[in-house]
């Protein structure tokens, strides 16, 4: 049988374009995988559609199934949900999350699909990786148990973090924003909300996702003496400044990274990136976190969405893409 798919590839920066492309005849350890919907991830999609990555990051910044490279042709993405046609036994049929870039069909090794729970609706599931970036921030966090704690950025990461972090106990939590229509989001997530100015203050830990200079200054200036800032945000080819002169070291504050890519074995020895993965399909559970899929398209809307959603036209946290029909001949 001859495979064909149709994939979205960035032929240059702010330019996009659906192609039709031809799979591989599965191998015995591998699958075909026909989509049913793959999420934009904004912040680092929308970078990689403008151009942004910076070339020392090309690399470090490469998707685990991507084609091409930066700038572009390049074929990015990895938020993808939809059913093994054909594979192993135990996966056939299954509905499966992979990190793959928007494909309508694609073929990949049986080890790098993961099974979406049956609870978790398929349309839930494009959240996967970005609930995995939250887990391992909080890994790295380790919050405790009545921690005053601020997430900065209610983007769609930042909002993750805070859905998660609603559910610890005795956490008295406060989602930051400088869009007042974040408000919304946070409360049907369960959690306080606030702008900048009125931010609260004294906090043991602020997650900062606001991929803003302005908002990073912001968290260390929310921290309570020997608080920390996990940063999340990636700032692509921009150079930020800090006010680490004033009270930064007679605080003692700490500012420290988090990055998605390793799993710390220094906070969560033993834990595998399947192990994450897992967890993370196993928290999409909560149909809080549909608060995060702010929109849809369709597959073949996808050249003319990511402008939009790259210029701020089109507002979104998460949004959805749709697959119909078949490719397959």
């Amino acid at each position: 049988m001859h495979h064909s798919a149709r994939a979205f590839w960035l032929r240059s920066p702010g330019h996009g374009e659906i192609r039709e492309v031809t799979l591989p005849e599965p191998a015995p350890d591998e699958v075909l995988v026909r989509a049913l919907y793959s999420g934009v991830s904004r912040g680092t999609e929308t970078l990689v559609f403008r151009g942004g990555v910076p070339r020392s990051q090309h690399t470090a910044m490469r998707a685990p199934f991507q084609e091409g490279d930066f700038p572009g042709p390049v074929k990015y993405g990895y938020l993808s949900v939809g059913v093994v046609e054909r594979g192993p036994a135990a996966l056939t049929g299954r509905t499966v999350f992979c990190l793959h870039p928007h494909q309508s069909r694609y073929v990949v090794p049986a080890s790098a699909v993961t099974v979406v729970p049956e609870r978790v609706p398929a349309g839930r599931a494009v959240l996967a990786g970005t609930v995995e970036t939250a887990v391992n921030a909080l890994w790295d966090a380790a919050p405790l148990i009545g921690d005053r704690i601020t997430v900065v950025g209610g983007g769609m990461v930042g909002c993750a973090v805070a859905a998660l972090l609603a559910r610890f106990p005795g956490v008295r939590l406060q989602l930051v924003d400088a869009d007042p229509a974040r408000e919304a989001t946070a409360r049907a997530l369960g959690v306080d909300f606030a702008r900048p100015a009125d931010a609260l203050g004294d906090r043991d830990l602020v997650v900062h996702a606001s991929a803003t200079e302005a908002g990073l200054t912001r968290s260390l200036a929310l921290l309570a003496p020997e608080g920390t800032v996990v940063e999340l945000s990636w700032y692509g080819d921009r150079t930020v400044a800090l006010p680490l002169g004033e009270a930064f070291h007679s605080r003692r504050l700490t500012l420290r990274g988090s990055q998605v890519g390793t799993v710390s074995p220094a906070a969560r020895p033993g834990r595998t990136y399947a192990d994450r993965m897992a967890l993370a399909l196993d928290l999409l559970a909560d149909p809080a976190l549909d608060a995060l899929v702010t929109g849809e398209s369709p597959f073949e809307e996808l050249p003319s969405v990511l402008p939009k959603l790259a210029s701020g036209e089109l507002p979104a946290l998460c949004h959805r893409i749709r697959y119909t029909g078949t490719d397959v001949t």
